[in-house]
């Protein structure tokens, strides 16, 4: 076969109805826990101003480095497709002034972003998300919160052996004091490292921590740690959030070199994963789900004022791919009526009839494009419908439609207007 003139381009991807099932199960779980938690939804633009994301999320990181998909208007601006949510929540919140609202703020969004990246695993270029956002409040209550709710939608997906990796990267006040150890340590190591991540030690050193070379990752694991250089306020903050997530039975890790690849992190950072395949011994390790933490710094960094922030994202697109190797979704009823037409006029006139089916809450499978009424009967012996109405000529011209009975091929004829009041019964039984 010849290859295809189109597809979809490096690291997008179609998703099939096949899946489509499983989404709607991830975005049902999600919403119902966030409401549950008092969050509301919130949409903002695919395209917000590159230098939301410059300035936010950070020059030096990887997102905005090598990762944006830019485009300059033909009115001169320069605009970015969406790579991350935060940004873009924390600019809706302060152009419409959510500050003024009781606090704290609980926002949740979902839909695509989109990251020029090497596609691999539940990971492309155009990447579905969900995310959680809190304003208002620096307890570490809420960063325990958003672990537990990021935890409980996965349980309830039927995901098993979740595990939670958390640290704190300290604030303003004492990350300074780990940089400049960090850089003493990494100095000595530069030519160890890889090109990037010496690059890194002059930009963005806690980026080094970050880097998933194996050689990096050697380097980083005699690195001076975080949790040795918190000031008071961070190291009282974190010992609550640990409090928190013993009280709640969460599974927690403490990653003392866990940093996440942004700029505008305070406090708290915490990565999700969960096992790729229980039980099944060729498909080892743990899948990445999602992460999040604190942003105390972000809102004041766009022009607002000082405002304590936490959340999480949850990538879609990992979530269903684990899913899919742990359970199974709940597939919707199969239909139990099939309604044969045969000829234009009563094709015409099962056009009420199945709305009128639809708001009974009635699923009712057909064949429009079929004349031949043999064709429409095996296609409901096909799909294994219990009953099937047929709607020709005469029962046109006498406003009646034939109830056949599949198993047993009994028919009756009843009043057009009675068919959905019959069909209630023969589905109930009676």
């Amino acid at each position: 076969m010849a290859k295809l003139k189109f597809q979809t381009p490096t690291g997008m991807h179609d998703i099939l109805p096949e899946d489509q099932a499983y989404l709607r199960s991830i975005m049902k779980v999600a919403e119902s826990v966030s409401a549950f938690y008092g969050f509301q939804r919130i949409d903002t633009p695919i395209l917000e101003n590159a230098e939301l994301y410059e300035k936010g999320t950070g020059v030096s990181t990887d997102i905005v480095e090598k990762q944006m998909y830019t485009l300059k208007t033909r009115g001169g601006d320069l605009l970015a497709l969406r790579p991350e949510f935060t940004p873009n929540i924390v600019r809706s919140f302060l152009q419409h002034g959510m500050y003024n609202l009781p606090q704290p703020v609980k926002l949740y969004t979902s839909g695509p972003l989109f990251r020029y990246e090497r596609p691999q695993e539940g990971r492309y270029r155009q990447l579905h998300q969900f995310d959680v956002e809190v304003f208002g409040d620096q307890s570490a209550a809420i960063d325990a919160q958003l672990i537990q709710m990021f935890v409980a939608i996965l349980k309830d997906l039927k995901l098993s052996h979740i595990i939670v990796e958390v640290n704190s990267i300290g604030d303003s006040q004492c990350r300074p004091y780990y940089k400049k150890a960090l850089i003493s340590y990494l100095k000595n190591k530069q030519y160890a490292v890889c090109t990037d991540c010496r690059r890194r030690i002059k930009t963005n050193p806690l980026r080094v921590l970050d880097c998933k070379e194996e050689k990096c990752q050697q380097i980083r694991s005699q690195a001076p740690q975080m949790i040795d250089y918190l000031c008071q306020e961070c190291k009282d903050h974190f010992k609550s959030l640990l409090e928190f997530l013993d009280e709640a039975d969460l599974p927690y890790h403490l990653d003392p070199y866990l940093v996440r690849g942004l700029d505008y992190y305070t406090k708290t950072v915490f990565e999700v994963f969960a096992e790729r395949s229980p039980g099944n011994p060729d498909e080892k390790g743990f899948l990445a789900l999602g992460g999040g933490g604190r942003y105390d710094g972000l809102m004041k960094l766009y022009g607002g004022r000082e405002t304590p922030a936490a959340g999480f994202g949850m990538g879609i697109d990992r979530v269903l791919s684990a899913v899919k190797r742990q359970s199974l979704p709940s597939e919707p009823s199969s239909p139990k009526i099939f309604l044969a037409q045969l000829g234009d006029q009563a094709k015409k006139k099962s056009m009420k009839l199945f709305e009128e089916f639809r708001k009974a809450n009635i699923s009712v499978a057909e064949s429009l494009g079929r004349d031949s009424l043999r064709a429409q009967l095996a296609r409901a012996d096909k799909l294994g419908v219990s009953h099937t109405l047929i709607l020709g000529q005469r029962e046109v011209l006498d406003n009646s439609i034939v109830i056949r009975t599949m198993g047993s091929g009994a028919q009756k004829t009843v009043k057009l207007n009675e068919a959905v009041e019959e069909v209630k019964k023969l589905i109930r039984g009676k």
